[in-house]
């Protein structure tokens, strides 16, 4: 067996030689395409390492967390992400099987009969199976032992196949790790547009009251002779026009609850939550960081880059593939013509070794189309690295620019609202006191209802801004 072994070693050798000469070369990366992040972003001077603090941690509303914990176990997109992760082991322990020898263990029977005009039937018939008797026409043939296969990964394919399934594997847990901060964030995201609707909702039933009011005090006008038709119908117009806003906020409500319903993956009910909007704290500005720990804290760059380690180990058992395989076979048991004659030993006792060298020499083009193919998809997995790198960059950027420029809006808008509702109170007085007209009361009304939606329109904005700052920064899926 060793002297067997030997000369397969040999021969492989040899044979790979004459093989290894048409190997193609592995395709270089566009290493002068790579981006190299700067040491900060250009809208934030932090240094320090980003304080990323868990959900559960940077979510402080209890009614969000709750949503929020509801969607970590019932969403299906979420659940479905852990059986592929499930399918994935499964192929690492297939491709680490491969590497080593396959054992098992049968009975098997058979019957045979030769040709007479051949080399083994007109032997048969002349030669004794045992004492006195012929080998019959008929021959059965029965075995009962092991048999063993194994493939030597002399050139390490199924080695960097095995690699390969490992990496896609990490990047599916990073594919699930991404699914959790899209989840975090969407629900977060759909909470805040409900509580900014609800607090619409408030303006707008606060603003009929005011307009029911006027319209009160234009009737009596118009009694006294001191209004007329025309403005009790454009003050009734005001309030048919307030109370088809409202109703088309409420179906709002009920959209932005059956969305959070989705993605809790839960049947509608009733969503808790605080009506307190103005109130509600904004969380503190987090601390960005150097854009470098991008690389380490979000999933989809983390997902890009083994999805690139697989393509590499891809690439090179593709390679290998040009290279000879070596098979060894073996089988070792009992086999005798009559069940009864297999315990008879050692006269029973049967083996066998095969060593197979198979070298691809001629007509390769499906091996060659192969690790062309794997060397495109290498490619592409690094360009989309590189990609994943600039957007994550980008978005950071994006988002810490909008939170200091809303900032200032909000500031502005606070200060329009502030003097608006001041101006109303004094619309009010010189009508009554027949120095204004109604058109005028109409418009600053008005513009005082745009303006206080549009601070909360404005809110609305900084509480999804920093809920955005916190998932592309890789926060939400620890």
């Amino acid at each position: 067996m060793i002297k067997l072994l030997r000369i397969t070693l040999i021969t492989c050798t040899v044979t790979g030689l004459l093989a290894g000469c048409g190997v193609p070369a592995q395709l270089a990366q566009q290493e002068r395409d790579a981006i190299t992040l700067p040491a900060s972003y250009q809208s934030s001077s932090d240094s320090a390492a980003a304080i990323l603090p868990q959900w559960n941690q940077f979510f402080t509303d209890t009614n969000l967390t709750r949503l929020i914990k509801a969607g970590l176990t019932h969403n299906q997109d979420l659940q479905a992400s852990l059986q592929r992760i499930r399918s994935a082991q499964a192929e690492i322990l297939q491709q680490k099987g491969l590497l080593s020898p396959s054992v098992s263990a049968g009975i098997t029977g058979s019957l045979r009969k030769f040709g007479l005009y051949t080399m083994d039937g007109a032997g048969n018939i002349v030669t004794d199976m045992q004492p006195g008797k012929l080998i019959p026409i008929h021959l059965p043939d029965y075995f009962a032992g092991i048999q063993a296969s194994w493939e030597l990964d002399i050139w390490q394919k199924l080695k960097n196949k095995k690699q390969a399934a490992m990496a896609r594997y990490l990047a599916g847990i990073e594919g699930r790790n991404l699914l959790v901060t899209q989840l975090v964030s969407s629900i977060a995201t759909a909470y805040y547009e409900l509580l900014a609707t609800d607090e619409m909702l408030k303006i707008i039933d606060e603003t009929i009251q005011v307009r029911e009011k006027a319209l009160e005090l234009v009737k009596v006008q118009k009694e006294s002779a001191m209004s007329n038709e025309l403005a009790v119908k454009q003050f009734e117009a005001q309030l048919y026009n307030l109370g088809a806003l409202r109703w088309e906020l409420l179906q709002q409500v009920a959209q932005t609850e059956n969305s959070i319903h989705l993605l809790t993956g839960q049947l509608p009910v009733g969503i808790t939550r605080v009506h307190v909007f103005f109130e509600s704290p904004l969380h503190s500005y987090l601390k960005t960081g150097v854009p470098s720990a991008l690389l380490q804290q979000r999933p989809d760059i983390r997902q890009a880059e083994w999805n690139l380690v697989a393509t590499k180990a891809e690439v090179k058992a593709a390679r290998a593939a040009f290279y000879p395989s070596v098979n060894i076979n073996g089988s070792l048991g009992l086999q005798a013509f009559q069940p009864g004659l297999l315990l008879r030993t050692p006269e029973s006792i049967a083996y066998g070794l095969v060593g197979g060298l198979t070298a691809p020499l001629i007509n390769r083009s499906a091996i060659k189309s192969n690790f062309q193919k794997a060397n495109a998809v290498q490619l592409e997995a690094y360009y989309q690295y590189q990609k994943q790198v600039l957007n994550g960059y980008i978005e950071v950027n994006t988002e810490i620019q909008r939170a200091q420029n809303l900032a200032n809006v909000y500031n502005q808008r606070s200060k329009e609202t502030e003097t608006l509702l001041h101006s109303i109170d004094i619309a009010e007085i010189l009508f009554k006191a027949g120095r204004a007209s109604y058109l005028e009361v109409l418009v600053t009304q008005q513009n005082a209802l745009q303006a206080r939606l549009s601070m909360v329109d404005t809110r609305r904005k900084q509480f999804l801004t920093t809920v955005n700052l916190y998932r592309t920064l890789g926060g939400g899926w620890r």
